[in-house]
């Protein structure tokens, strides 16, 4: 898949994230633990799914294989065509730069950076110069309504405006997935509504998967599809008219 920015015209309809038998067990003194039994996963570019389920069933060790930050015991997950777990570390590691971008609860910026630089830095950790990367940065932050504040470092930003520089960190990349972590499970509700309009326009707009994972109802019911994490397994919860 080429590097250069997708648009959802270009991809309609194309599968950008699959999960096939997707396992993982734990060893947990004397037995094993399978907190993924054989999942089955497909989203699509510009569709929007959220996964919920109760603390402990094992949402975050999904979205650690989506993301390839942890390898399956068996199965495999498939980014934009790509097997992640057939990769060594290296190529893993260049692969999440330029296909997967990770939105998390708190923000995880720099705060000795501005919001600029926060956001062009994975382009900048993929070696692109520096003025460019921030070229690009710029045109993602006005995107996400943060132009005006490109200047400014995080202590100096409101959580609203925390979390927009970090949509768009992970935006910055054209990524073929996005994984969202509990987006706006630090926001008041205002500033959370506001999130939650800008992610119904990233949905038009942007070429990518969206996979959410939320204690949020009213987050879920907001997407695309939900899924609920129960045994190990995904099930069809809502669907979105």
């Amino acid at each position: 898949m080429s590097d250069t920015a997708m648009t959802r015209d270009t991809v309609a309809g194309e599968v950008m994230l699959e999960c096939r038998e997707l396992t993982r067990v734990y060893r947990e003194g004397p037995r094993d633990l399978t907190v993924l039994d054989a999942l089955e996963l497909s989203v699509r570019a510009g569709e929007r799914v959220a996964v919920v389920g109760s603390s402990g069933s094992g949402k975050t060790t999904l979205l650690n294989l989506l993301g390839g930050l942890d390898r399956p015991s068996h199965g495999e997950v498939r980014v934009a065509g790509e097997v992640l777990h057939s990769m060594g570390d290296a190529a893993l590691g260049r692969f999440r730069n330029r296909h997967i971008g990770f939105v998390y609860q708190f923000h995880h910026l720099l705060a000795e950076f501005t919001a600029l630089e926060n956001a062009a830095l994975p382009l900048i950790v993929r070696g692109q110069r520096k003025s460019e990367a921030e070229a690009r940065a710029m045109e993602i932050l006005a995107r996400v309504g943060m132009r005006e504040r490109a200047a400014h470092k995080p202590g100096e930003l409101s959580g609203g405006e925390r979390q927009r520089v970090a949509i768009a960190r992970a935006l910055v990349t054209d990524p073929s997935l996005v994984l969202m972590d509990e987006p706006t499970g630090n926001l008041d509700q205002s500033t959370a509504a506001s999130i939650l309009a800008l992610m119904d326009e990233l949905s038009e707009t942007a070429a990518c998967a969206f996979v959410i994972v939320t204690h949020d109802p009213g987050l879920a019911a907001h997407q695309d599809r939900v899924l609920r994490l129960d045994g190990g397994r995904l099930t069809d919860e809502a669907s979105r008219d």
